[in-house]
């Protein structure tokens, strides 16, 4: 699933198409893509893991699941979710969730949350983490009400970076352990960006896909966990798992 960092990396690529006019937009999608022929695109922006082109009066919102992807002025053999022709390029989306957002964007979406955005609030993740304190730090990394951007990728990496035990619960942690978790979702999110761009991710990985500690040499634990049961690498060595507030 692409996370937030890629979404910004989409974004990036596609700003070109802001303020041009869709000649054609055709695509396997359900939705009536006729609606968008003719018509300006007034922004270019993204949420977390949405990818957002904004039109005056409503916007196309994009959700690439699993598997999405994307192609700017190239295409893949699959037939595209939505094809958008423009005078100056073509934007093909494949294997993605499409939605018609007709209200304004800003009483759709929390700025605050998106760890990518420069209006992120950390003390606002804060707050809403302390409402939740039985929930896993697994599952509030992937909490896009909190953390809108993160994946699963920046959960295990976030996790490993800071020594904390995927199974310890929110309110389990002390107040310094808490503050890294808020401070690291974004400050890796970043770094992500950076690595992406460059084309090295993968060689930054420390624990996610891994099998041996880069700290102390012990086998890494593959678990799904969570209520979302993804995929988690951890050392049960390195990281713990805080109880009681210790």
């Amino acid at each position: 699933m692409p996370e937030g960092p890629s979404i910004v990396i989409f974004k990036e690529a596609a700003a070109k198409f802001r303020g041009k006019t869709v000649r054609s937009s055709t695509g396997n999608s359900k939705l009536d893509l006729s609606r968008m022929e003719g018509r300006r695109v007034v922004a270019i922006r993204s949420w977390g893991k949405h990818f957002l082109v904004e039109f005056r009066g409503f916007t196309l919102r994009v959700h690439m699941l699993m598997f999405g992807s994307y192609r700017i002025d190239d295409a893949k053999p699959a037939p595209p979710r939505v094809s958008l022709t423009f005078d100056n390029g073509v934007l093909n989306v494949y294997s993605s969730s499409l939605k018609y957002i007709d209200e304004p964007l800003d009483d759709v979406y929390d700025w605050r949350a998106d760890v990518m955005s420069p209006e992120w609030d950390p003390r606002l993740a804060r707050k809403k983490l302390k409402t939740e304190p039985s929930v896993l730090v697994c599952d509030a990394l992937l909490d896009q009400e909190v953390f809108a951007g993160v994946g699963n990728i920046i959960k295990n990496e976030v996790l490993f970076r800071i020594r904390v035990h995927p199974e310890t619960r929110v309110g389990d942690l002390p107040p310094r352990k808490l503050g890294q978790l808020i401070s690291q979702a974004r400050q890796y999110s970043f770094e992500f960006l950076e690595w992406k761009k460059q084309f090295v991710l993968r060689k930054h990985w420390l624990v996610h896909t891994k099998s041996t500690c880069p700290n102390c040499g012990s086998p890494l634990t593959r678990k799904h966990l969570g209520v979302r049961k993804r995929r988690t690498f951890f050392c049960e060595n390195c990281q713990v798992q805080f109880s009681g507030g210790t």
